[in-house]
């Protein structure tokens, strides 16, 4: 039997912060004790805390990867490796990549990035070259019409754990301010003025005709997996209630302080975006994401595009005062994997994996100075 003791440490529990040693052994947590260990070989941690590894429930950062710069479409399995490194770094031990599936016209390059990423993940994490816990979150993009052909072709894959369901269509959602969603488009394409303004009518137009029968069978098609759905960048109450008829409990991204409140009300949980909590606010003029942190409207946070945001953002809240160390801890950590269903992990305790992390503060910045996955340093 495998044995690693980590000592010296302020071990980040579900309710306190302990001094004193952990014990491994063939990937699990055996033990936590108080004090020091005279054990021999035992790691001594320096007054570090450790923590459980980060559970990121809706990473885009695979898409950075893969497209590095616009029209530079990067190897797919250099791409993924170099996703890989960036989680382990950012102390990121369970990853739900989400990958989106469908395009309304203006992200071509996602069909491609979604195909290849599904094949590189079956290819890499069963050559078993992946450092982090790797899964799928499928971000369907419920209008677009090449949606339904997406999901088919993995509606039954096994690293399937989670779906959202997601309308990036002009006038809702992130995009309801149609004045900076036109200077948005124009401003990333090389259309005009005019043609964007076509642009939007016609995916207004497919939005009025598909969204409710393609929403409907996109939950249909699933319904056997039993996974936990999401929606995405809710913006009104109205929304919250559709969602509920849908059988949807969590609330992923909402926009506005209505949408955060009525799904807390309603029994939803709300996953909130990481990097709305370090910049200050949101990069789309939407709530911002602190201000329903301190409502007690947010039940986790999901990295969206930069993984390193996660603990920064949970060390952030610690740090100001705003929530007890193992609390703010728990939004990276023990409540994301309870969201995915993910009981083994996100929590120190013993049985549990020993999906860790080694954490020296500085500031209001964390420095990570370890990574262990299953009991195996990895960083």
């Amino acid at each position: 039997m495998s044995e690693t003791i980590l000592t010296n440490a302020r071990i980040v529990t579900r309710d306190a912060v302990v001094s004193g040693s952990l014990r491994i052994a063939d990937g699990r947590i055996v033990e936590i004790a108080e004090g020091p260990s005279a054990a021999t070989g035992a790691i001594d941690c320096e007054g570090d805390l450790l923590i459980p590894g980060l559970v990121d429930l809706h990473t885009d950062n695979l898409e950075r990867q893969v497209l590095p710069r616009s029209n530079a479409r990067w190897p797919g399995v250099s791409a993924y490796l170099a996703h890989d490194a960036q989680c382990i770094a950012a102390g990121v031990t369970t990853v739900l990549d989400a990958l989106c599936l469908g395009d309304l016209g203006f992200d071509t390059e996602r069909g491609q990035t979604f195909r290849d990423g599904v094949r590189d993940l079956d290819r890499l994490a069963d050559a078993g070259v992946l450092k982090a816990d790797h899964h799928l979150h499928l971000r369907c993009e419920i209008p677009a019409l090449d949606m339904p052909e997406a999901l088919d072709s993995v509606a039954d894959h096994p690293r399937v754990v989670m779906a959202s369901l997601m309308d990036h269509s002009p006038g809702v959602g992130q995009y309801r301010d149609l004045v900076r969603y036109r200077a948005m488009r124009v401003r990333q394409t090389r259309m005009t003025d005019a043609e964007v303004e076509k642009r939007v009518g016609e995916l207004l137009e497919r939005r009025e005709r598909l969204r409710r029968p393609q929403r409907d069978w996109m939950l249909a098609r699933i319904a056997h997996r039993d996974l936990p759905l999401a929606s995405h960048d809710d913006d009104t109450e109205a929304t919250i209630a559709e969602n509920l008829a849908d059988g949807i409990r969590i609330s992923e991204f909402p926009v506005t302080h209505a949408a955060a409140k009525a799904a807390k009300e309603n029994g939803m949980e709300v996953i909130a975006g990481a990097p709305n909590i370090v910049r200050g606010g949101s990069h789309s003029g939407n709530v911002n994401a602190a201000e329903l942190v301190e409502a007690g409207r947010v039940d986790a946070f999901a990295s969206d595009y930069v993984p390193s945001s996660m603990i920064e953002a949970a060390w952030g809240l610690a740090a100001r005062g705003t929530l007890p160390v193992p609390e703010a801890i728990a939004l990276v950590t023990d409540r994301p994997a309870r969201m995915a269903r993910m009981e083994d992990r996100g929590r120190i305790a013993p049985g549990l994996r020993a999906d860790l992390v080694r954490l020296r503060p500085f500031e209001a910045l964390p420095a990570l100075r370890g990574v262990w996955v299953a009991g195996e340093r990895v960083g």
